[in-house]
């Protein structure tokens, strides 16, 4: 799978856009600053916003190539003393225990039987009264072009969401909606999409 995002993250530009997600950048706003967790955070559009608004991130993904193009990125915008990144394998990688106020998820796919573990992996590694946020495509998305993997088991719609986290977290938003994606070449267009939102008890 490093190899896959590594090629691809190679290609000139960024895949997914320079701009942090839109459902981060709303959420985010009210979040006192702190330690924030990403998960598969790519390139670096996401962690490196958080950064520029003052909390101190993790950026943890698979692909060497990602990360290295993330870590430039958050140079080039002067909050590299905020910023840093960890090359591991998702599908086993747990976080240290109640270190984070934040974990962020967007557009992270791996199949159903790793993603449950992961979960319940990260939500371990929030404080008490730590927030956890997903984004992701639902299983309707493959009617849809505008990105996402094309492999049904690695969708997720809130009922396979809320029953990763059942008994974790407490849900403070959970929604399934059509959204209008502008997210560089890779997420372009009308997409459907799994919103969810808990906070560790």
């Amino acid at each position: 799978m490093s190899q896959f995002w590594d090629e691809r993250f190679a290609e000139p530009g960024f895949k997914y856009g320079l701009q942090a997600n839109a459902f981060l950048r709303q959420q985010a706003q009210a979040w006192p600053a702190g330690r924030v967790l990403l998960p598969g955070d790519g390139e670096g559009r996401n962690s490196v916003w958080l950064a520029e608004q003052g909390h101190r991130v993790l950026a943890v993904d698979s692909s060497a190539v990602g990360l290295a193009k993330a870590a430039g990125l958050a140079a080039q915008r002067s909050v590299a003393a905020r910023w840093s990144g960890e090359q591991a394998d998702l599908g086993h990688w747990a976080p240290e225990s109640q270190a984070f106020d934040a974990v962020v998820l967007v557009y992270v796919h791996l199949p159903s039987a790793l993603r449950t573990g992961l979960h319940r992996r990260l939500v371990q590694g929030l404080r008490p009264g730590g927030r956890l946020l997903i984004e992701a495509f639902h299983p309707a998305q493959l009617g849809h072009s505008s990105g996402g993997p094309r492999d049904p088991d690695m969708l997720m719609s809130l009922a396979a969401l809320r029953e990763d986290f059942a008994g974790l977290l407490t849900e403070q938003l959970g929604e399934e909606a059509e959204v209008l994606l502008d997210e560089g070449p890779g997420h372009q267009g009308a997409a459907r999409v799994t919103r969810y939102v808990g906070m560790r008890p």
